[in-house]
């Protein structure tokens, strides 16, 4: 049967609308953007134990003690992990989601409700978007918005927009159809008829179905992580890129906190908002009497007390706020304060380089913002301009797919370290297995299957396209797309049982000090000659900033200064990589000036 080229009209179809419609996602990322800074922004400026309080208040009037109390260490809890900021990150982002989901779904919900024929147009399109696996909304949100917050804020918000749309319809339409012809009889124009009727008594519903788009806005925001959205959705890709079950633990159980806060909080909103809903609350609370923590104040009460709250919250952030540290720790202030965003991958030598240019530019007086991506996410975002720069680029060979697509809108800013190796490898106690050579007919040993990465990754397309047929592996192997951390996990667990395994590896790196392994020998050359890490920017970043783009371009690190970098971070452990950087300098104190160096 004929191939269909479906593929090939989607990518038509999005040119057409980049082409033609840019100025409509330009118009609509400002937007989203200036709504999401502006809500981030209040949630960030209250000390976070005094948000938690203005949340726990609100616990308080909705739920009662018990809640206000759970609310307030929870978020407290939050805090104590060091997460709050990214919290209010992700927290933020699904606000804005949820807003802008609810503005497009309740409308349209109700349009269904009230015509059959809508509601067929609309169901099949609602099934589509609910069964659409959630990673493949962010090809387009990256494509037509960027990447960072405006990315996840549209694809969290197409995710979740189906439960907002099916529950408002099916909430109007449960409305008792003897009370809407009672009103109809009277007189009542369908206008009123939904506001004063149908909509009322459809609350419940509507809330369920808010509800639902929280939930659903939450799960999408950590996978939204992976675009450069930073928040606790960073930390769970930073922990997988890394393998780090702890810092994925705690990032895991500040969503699980506010995922309840939120689940506990529109549902009892939507008690409130309904009028039979208060009825049948305050039927229950007065047969139940008078206990503590049950206890809810009156709405006057929990105004007052969160108006108190942010009184303080505000008066602290204008009189008693913290000073802002300056930035030039040397004294040497060339940056004066200005902003450059880095980009990068959590490959070891890529998160080592970058949080070094990260302490180094901030002593240098910029403000510098690290950015964790996938690699197809950073080298669109460098296109697009929406970061400056990065540092782990493998070329010619790794990344010339990407250098293809996106040569022609990057700089090449020179190899800072180099030549690398790619590799398959295997635990030196396989004897008799030293070259690819020795790989043939040996499949049964191996259960027929190579262990790879990221199917993304450079050398995982050239691996099947050219090293496996180079010595007829290809029809006797398959190669196994993963991830580098689920790589990693599997050369540990066969290590451990001294099982036969073959992985895909490249040097420098870690894997070959804890690990006793054999580099399989490439008598035919198929892998290519070594690459070198390069630096990327945007177009024209070394123009815009001259004097950090020549220290760019003059990078250059020794495999020694690299891998003991490396182990100072492992060291260190997640989250505390620019500590492991300072602690290494300071081994290390005249690099700075021979990196970035300053005249004066």
């Amino acid at each position: 049967m004929p191939r269909i080229p479906f593929g090939d009209g989607v990518n038509a179809a999005v040119d057409w609308l980049l082409h033609h419609m840019g100025w409509l996602f330009d118009l609509l990322k400002t937007v989203f953007t200036g709504t999401y800074d502006a809500i981030d922004a209040v949630l960030q400026a209250p000390e976070p134990l005094l948000l938690a309080g203005i949340l726990a208040v609100v616990a308080f009037w909705l739920r009662g003690t018990v809640a206000g109390v759970l609310t307030f260490a929870g978020f407290a809890f939050i805090d104590s992990l060091g997460l709050w900021e990214d919290a209010m990150v992700t927290l933020s982002l699904v606000l804005v989601a949820t807003l802008i989901a609810l503005v497009v779904s309740v409308p349209v919900g109700i349009w269904a409700a009230r015509s059959d024929r809508v509601s067929a147009v609309v169901r099949p399109v609602l099934d589509f978007m609910q069964t659409l696996p959630a990673m493949i909304y962010l090809i387009p949100a990256i494509l037509f918005f960027g990447t960072g917050a405006s990315a996840g804020i549209v694809a969290t918000l197409i995710f979740a927009l189906a439960p907002g749309v099916r529950m408002t319809e099916l909430g109007i339409r449960q409305v008792d159809a003897e009370l809407v012809e009672a009103a109809e009889a009277f007189g009542t124009t369908p206008r009123a008829t939904l506001l004063r009727i149908q909509l009322p008594l459809a609350l419940p519903t509507v809330m369920a179905g808010v509800n639902q788009v929280i939930m659903l806005g939450l799960s999408m925001a950590a996978i939204a992580g992976m675009v450069g959205t930073g928040g606790l959705g960073g930390d769970v890709n930073e922990a997988i890129g890394q393998l780090d079950v702890g810092l994925g633990s705690e990032a895991g159980v500040a969503i699980v906190i506010l995922a309840i806060y939120l689940d506990r909080m529109t549902g009892a909103l939507g008690t409130q908002v309904s009028p039979l809903g208060r009825r049948a609350a305050a039927r229950a609370r007065a047969a139940e009497g008078l206990r503590i923590w049950s206890y809810r104040p009156r709405p006057a009460v929990a105004l007052v007390g969160v108006v108190v709250l942010a009184l303080v919250a505000g008066g602290m952030g204008v009189f008693g706020g913290p000073a802002t540290p300056a930035t030039a720790a040397d004294g040497k202030d060339v940056g004066q304060g200005r902003k450059i965003t880095i980009g990068y991958i959590p490959w070891d030598e890529g998160v080592a380089s970058t949080f070094l240019w990260k302490e180094i530019l901030e002593r240098r007086g910029y403000q510098v913002e690290a950015r964790q991506f996938d690699a197809g996410p950073l080298y669109t975002s460098l296109a697009q301009g929406d970061v400056d720069f990065e540092t782990d680029s493998w070329l010619p060979t790794t990344h010339a797919e990407y250098w293809k697509k996106y040569g022609k809108q990057l700089d090449d800013l020179g190899s800072w370290y180099g030549p690398t190796s790619l590799e398959l490898s295997v635990p030196a106690y396989m004897k008799g297995v030293d070259s690819l050579d020795d790989l043939k007919g040996k499949a049964g040993t191996f259960d027929g299957r190579i262990t790879g990465i990221e199917s993304s990754a450079g050398m995982m397309g050239l691996l099947k396209s050219k090293v496996l047929k180079a010595y007829g592996l290809d029809g006797e192997y398959k190669v196994v797309d993963s991830s580098t951390p689920a790589m990693l996990a599997e050369l540990k667990r066969a290590y451990a049982k001294k099982e036969p395994i073959v992985v895909t590896l490249w040097s420098p790196h870690w894997a070959y000090s804890d690990y006793d392994l054999k580099k399989l020998k490439d008598p035919k050359g198929a892998w290519g000659k070594g690459d070198g890490v390069h630096t990327l920017s945007r177009k024209g970043f070394a123009q815009d900033d001259p004097v950090v783009g020549k220290w760019l371009k003059d990078f250059r690190l020794t495999e020694k200064q690299l891998t003991g970098l490396e182990a100072e971070i492992n060291k260190a452990g997640k989250g505390k990589q620019q500590d492991a950087v300072r602690s290494w300098l300071d081994k290390n104190p005249s690099l700075i000036g021979e990196l970035a160096p300053v005249k004066g």
